[in-house]
């Protein structure tokens, strides 16, 4: 998996015959120079997804859910996941956080009939493994382990029975995901 703000890159990804090209809420600093990923909107997300799209016609698109786009309501998540793929032209989503809410969000978004990769950051492994279980319960294809020590990234994996993505989590997940465009040219 390989992140993708814009059409070059989508179109560079394509011909790399990249598996899943992901329009991360990343934009947020890399693309408009924010300190954080909070302040990018879903608005600014769509532009970025239909550029991408245009560009890459091959690997599984996936859009992130922006910050505050989500968390309110299963009623919010899913206009929010919908617009993703119909305006955003995206195939899938990405949602961040394992919290019991967030978890509520993933499965209303999968019974809308929208495939749906959850996202995971740097916890106690009790709580990695919990989450990651409670992802695949929700729903989720396949989940991110980011930051998540080689030992519990290896326990969550073999626990999974979908694919585990990390990025700075050890060689022990089903796959990577390299999140600058630079680390993928030739």
């Amino acid at each position: 998996m390989v992140t993708a703000y814009d059409y070059p890159s989508a179109v560079h990804h394509d011909m790399k015959a990249i598996d899943i090209c992901l329009v991360g809420d990343s934009a947020s600093m890399v693309v408009h120079d924010h300190d954080t990923t909070l302040p990018i909107t879903l608005d600014e997300m769509l532009v970025h997804c239909r550029a991408v799209a245009r560009g890459a016609k091959t690997p599984l698109l996936v859009g992130d859910l922006p910050f505050g786009t989500y968390e309110c309501s299963s009623n919010q998540a899913v206009d929010t996941a919908v617009r993703i793929l119909k305006e955003g032209q995206m195939d899938a989503i990405k949602l961040e956080g394992g919290s019991p809410s967030r978890i509520v969000a993933a499965k209303a978004i999968v019974e809308a009939g929208i495939a749906v990769i959850g996202h995971v950051g740097l916890t106690p492994q009790e709580l990695v493994d919990e989450t990651t279980l409670d992802l695949q319960e929700a729903g989720c294809f396949a989940v991110v382990l980011e930051c998540v020590p080689a030992p519990v990234t290896a326990t969550a994996t073999t626990a999974l029975q979908i694919p585990t993505i990390g990025i700075g989590a050890g060689p022990n997940c089903s796959g990577q995901q390299i999140s600058h465009n630079h680390d993928v040219l030739p």
